[in-house]
């Protein structure tokens, strides 16, 4: 089973897409090495415009490049692009409806002991905040390629999570994929499940480990949160009626939070824990696995939160 860096796919979409055409700019905030955009910038380096360590600057460059005609894209590290240049997120690219695709690199507690200034567990909740912005959390390689090329391919803004760490393609049961469809990880009749992102690994080794204590999860990943097609999970949870959900984020204003508002919208009276890291609290600077099993985002820790439900 292959592993790969997301980062590595998007990169790979980069020049994917110049090939077909595309008007393709980078713009990076002394972010090269975390972007890995080396093997883009060796084959079109007119195409990569690295301003520094100045997010802000980062933002106004880009929605003037698109302005100009070109698709334009960010790759820098998310806590730093959604927080530091949320005012010209808001105001030259999501109220302006610019053509500026922002790819933010290593989410969640991604940075580990770096601590809570370089973790991003706000990131969702601030782009969900903006109106017509599209936001993106592929769950794999594959979903990674898939995002990148849908939004380079559609006019408007969009944000789009890439996850940090190796992972293999996860199997597909319907055979194919849309940008905005939840993907099939697991199906059973007790218990929904949902991963945001790269989660949706740990979903589906905790619906293994539920499965032999007789628990059959209805296990989903979801690639997306704006647009994200909520029939499959309006099914699932009418079947089962409960679902916990999944995610590298805080659990106010993510995945928790949306499911949250469209169970009350719908009227749906069912049981709903939300995973991730508790609302009005920073995460610890400890290492990407230690902080997931704080919060029970590991497997094991996703398992013991379904068996008490």
């Amino acid at each position: 089973m292959e592993l790969k860096d997301q980062r590595t796919s998007m990169v790979d979409s980069f020049i994917e897409a110049v090939s077909d055409g595309i008007e393709l700019m980078v713009v990076v905030s002394d972010s090269t090495s975390t972007s890995k955009i080396k093997p883009f910038a060796e084959k079109y380096p007119d195409r990569v415009i690295n301003v520094g360590i100045a997010e802000q600057n980062l933002i106004g460059i880009s929605a003037g490049l698109a302005l100009g005609g070109f698709v334009v894209v960010t790759a820098n590290a998310a806590p730093f692009l959604v927080a530091r240049s949320a005012e010209q997120v808001k105001n030259d690219v999501a109220y302006t409806n610019t053509n500026v695709k922002m790819m933010g690199l290593n989410p969640g507690f991604a940075y580990g002991s770096l601590g809570p200034t370089h973790h991003s567990i706000e990131d969702i909740s601030m782009m969900r905040s903006l109106g017509g912005m599209r936001i993106f959390t592929p769950i794999d390689p594959s979903g990674t390629a898939m995002a990148v090329g849908h939004v380079l391919k559609t006019n408007g803004p969009s944000y789009v999570r890439v996850d940090s760490g190796v992972f293999p393609d996860l199997p597909d049961s319907e055979g194919f994929r849309a940008v905005d469809d939840p993907i099939r990880l697991s199906e059973g009749g007790d218990i929904t499940i949902l991963g945001l992102g790269t989660s949706a690994h740990a979903v589906l080794e905790a619906s293994g480990i539920l499965a032999k204590n007789g628990i059959n999860v209805d296990g989903w990943g979801i690639p997306s949160i704006r647009p994200l097609n909520m029939e499959p999970i309006r099914k699932s949870v009418k079947k089962t009626g409960a679902v916990i959900t999944v995610e590298a984020h805080s659990t106010h204003g993510g995945l928790g939070s949306l499911v949250a508002e469209f169970l009350s919208d719908e009227g749906m009276a069912v049981r709903l824990k939300r995973l991730g890291a508790s609302e009005g609290v920073f995460a610890p600077a400890s290492p990407r696995l230690s902080i997931e099993k704080k919060f029970m985002l590991d497997p094991v820790g996703i398992a013991e939160a379904a068996r008490i439900m």
